[in-house]
């Protein structure tokens, strides 16, 4: 690719480098960071919020499944994230929630937020998962962890929980985190956790947090060098115009890739 022809395709997005040091398109003076090929993919969404009076919910998940599935038919995903929000509210949604995501062909997690009204329990009968819950793909380790509880409350993740994960992991070159709602405040509808940061501060293989939640949010935030992801909304009845999901590219290079695809256009590039 031609610098001219580079600097028009990069100059509507931020680059992220694995050093944490954030870019603009105007500040990049090679093109090295397109070099890598890619090793793991993987794709999020979030906030489909199955079940909510006035918004076609159901029309809303069929459609990500089948852009999801077009999408891993072309260039398979190692795995989808719903990370939170999946019904809203009334847990009665969750048989119809799960079976429209079962139609995924693929395997995929899923995150509890404050509109998925169950406990733990209940969670785990749904779905097979805990609430809190951590895997691995060769030497990128991932974590899930819960936001809310049955009655909804906003609430940090589980900083004992994640500490020992990652102390597990911590030989691991990578950590990526998806929790529901973000626990640096850093948007109108976050909260705070500072004990959180202090934990990732001992680990310097967190390399992002996925957020979902703020349906208006769609880009990347940064707090002490981490990367807090965003990408807007599935379902619902407010946020961005479009109903979309997150892909994620790992290259061989340790640099990640990301983009959201609203859901037809890939748009929000970044790379770090």
């Amino acid at each position: 690719m031609k610098r001219r022809a580079f600097v028009k395709y990069a100059s509507s997005f931020a680059i992220l480098l694995a050093n944490g040091e954030l870019l603009s398109a105007a500040d990049l003076a090679s093109e090295e960071w397109l070099k890598g090929k890619v090793k793991l993919r993987f794709v999020i969404a979030s906030d489909g919020h199955y079940g909510q009076k006035g918004t076609e919910y159901a029309t809303y998940f069929d459609i990500l499944v089948g852009r999801i599935n077009a999408a891993h038919a072309k260039n398979p995903f190692a795995f989808c994230m719903i990370n939170g929000d999946i019904i809203h509210d009334d847990k009665k949604h969750f048989p119809a929630a799960k079976a429209a995501l079962d139609k995924l062909n693929l395997k995929y997690y899923v995150s509890q937020g404050n509109h998925d009204h169950v406990n733990p329990t209940e969670w785990e009968s749904v779905w097979n998962m805990p609430v809190n819950l951590d895997f691995s793909i060769k030497e990128n380790t991932f974590l899930i962890a819960t936001t809310s509880d049955e009655k909804g409350t906003y609430l940090p993740p589980d900083v004992n929980w994640i500490a020992a994960k990652l102390e597990q992991h911590k030989q691991q070159k990578n950590v990526f985190i998806f929790i529901h709602i973000n626990p640096g405040k850093l948007t109108k509808n976050a909260v705070d956790s500072p004990g959180l940061f202090e934990v990732f501060a001992r680990h310097k293989n967190v390399r992002a947090v996925f957020n979902g939640h703020d349906h208006d949010e769609e880009g990347i935030k940064m707090k002490d060098n981490i990367p807090f992801i965003f990408n807007a909304h599935f379902g619902g009845n407010w946020g961005t115009a479009y109903r979309g999901f997150r892909v994620v590219e790992l290259l061989k290079n340790n640099n990640v890739l990301t983009y959201i695809m609203n859901p037809f256009e890939k748009i929000n590039e970044a790379h770090f």
